[in-house]
């Protein structure tokens, strides 16, 4: 049903047989929604861009790891990562078994690796003294290398993954060192890794990446998986009219790139690439609600609960989230003026929407961020002690399902030792 700004979601029917003013009213403010069908549709999309028989796409978790995500992600064939023992057991938790799961660590401690270890999960280390920590803890063990391809891709600085600027990745030209602690720990190479960045929104760079990885991966034997990375984007200003990743181009070159190899050098594992964002960003949004308005001089501001607390990107990373706008009867306007969103955290940085051109936002419309699947949740912080918001899932029949419930004030006290006494001073509250 149409609304003051919808156009999107009408177009792909996000929101299933509620709108968005009654999923407040249900499940309170903030709230995360997520919709199944787009998130079958994305990891489809994503298997398709190989036929090749060893191609299975592993899903980057910390993108989202909401179990019920991460189940409907496994029940369409993908594999997964994780970043932290946390991460693995979510991984399990959702159904995945160990084989399905590779561990990319980065500058984790003994007792990390080892964690990883016990649970029969593939590792991947990035750094020499990574690498000599793992042999010895797991001498004659099997391991996966993170390398630097050199070429570095992303939308800002902070999610550059290679190249020379960043901490990721062991350098290809140390190989003879790499050789040395594996033949001193009796450790097998079974797999090499990398990333170049988030949010790449041409091919050219990523196969151009491949290839380097590839070029390392002829000079082993012993491998069983050969991952490509991700940070395939997605079009955040969708009401400009941004193109797609053209998928079609990636994958013709994709596929016919790992073929190749494949047939030249006899290679029979696992070709893997790592979506994380393409997989989880569009199938989510964050709705919030619209407390005040007010003007300092020429600037208005909408004032709302979306603090960085909820959706962190805008404030760490100057990113760009499309803004929907509905209300209690609200019909489409066309006419707009600038105005910036900010949310209730006391910094001056919570702004989640700045000089937007936008209809006018008025107190009590529910405002929708788009494109908050990916780096959405998993970021979220009790900052000023504000609660976490629940998840719903808008599953295939158009009905919602709550898959997360909101943080309470007894989650906030539940750390403390004395947790129980507060909890009951304060059980009105909680």
């Amino acid at each position: 049903m149409a609304n003051v700004r919808s156009t999107y979601t009408d177009s792909v029917d996000f929101f299933g047989l509620n709108t968005p003013m009654e999923l407040v009213e249900e499940y309170g403010s903030t709230l995360y929604v997520y919709n199944e069908d787009m998130l079958r549709r994305r990891c489809r999309e994503i298997k398709a861009l190989s036929t090749h028989p060893g191609f299975t796409p592993n899903y980057s978790a910390k993108a989202n790891t909401n179990i019920h995500l991460l189940k409907i992600i496994r029940e369409e064939g993908m594999v997964v990562d994780a970043m932290s023992p946390g991460e693995i057991i979510m991984n399990l938790a959702a159904g995945f078994t160990p084989d399905q799961i590779l561990f990319i660590s980065n500058n984790v401690s003994a007792e990390e690796l080892k964690f990883a270890i016990d649970h029969g999960v593939y590792v991947s280390v990035d750094s020499l003294s990574q690498l000599d920590l793992f042999g010895e803890i797991n001498p004659g063990g099997k391991v996966v290398i993170r390398f630097n391809p050199g070429i570095g891709a992303g939308h800002h600085a902070k999610v550059v993954t290679g190249g020379k600027q960043t901490k990721f990745g062991v350098d290809p030209e140390t190989m003879d060192e790499v050789r040395t602690i594996i033949e001193r720990h009796d450790l097998t190479l079974c797999g090499v890794n990398m990333h170049i960045g988030s949010l790449f929104m041409e091919p050219d760079g990523y196969i151009e990446a491949m290839q380097v990885l590839l070029s390392i991966a002829e000079q082993w034997d012993t491998l069983e998986i050969i991952d490509f990375g991700g940070g395939f984007g997605i079009p955040y200003r969708k009401y400009e009219g941004q193109a797609r990743l053209d998928m079609q181009k990636l994958g013709e070159a994709f596929h016919a790139t790992i073929s190749e190899f494949a047939e030249r050098t006899g290679y029979t594992g696992r070709f893997m690439c790592e979506p994380g964002r393409y997989i989880v960003a569009e199938c989510g949004l964050l709705l919030g609600t619209c407390y005040s308005v007010k003007n300092n001089g020429p600037k208005r501001f909408v004032g709302t609960d979306l603090g960085f607390n909820t959706l962190v990107r805008p404030a760490m990373y100057d990113s760009f989230h499309d803004v929907e706008i509905y209300r209690e009867d609200g019909e489409p306007v066309s006419a707009t003026m600038e105005q910036s969103i900010v949310g209730n955290i006391c910094e001056s940085g919570d702004i989640i929407a700045k000089d937007r051109q936008l209809p006018e936002i008025m107190e009590g419309d529910i405002i929708g961020m788009l494109d908050a699947g990916a780096y959405g949740y998993v970021m979220t912080s009790p900052y000023n002690q504000r609660l976490r918001p629940a998840e719903v899932l808008i599953q295939s029949d158009g009905k919602p399902r709550l898959i997360r419930r909101r943080e309470t004030i007894a989650d906030l006290l539940a750390m403390y030792p004395e947790a129980t006494e507060l909890t009951e001073r304060f059980r009105a509250c909680a």
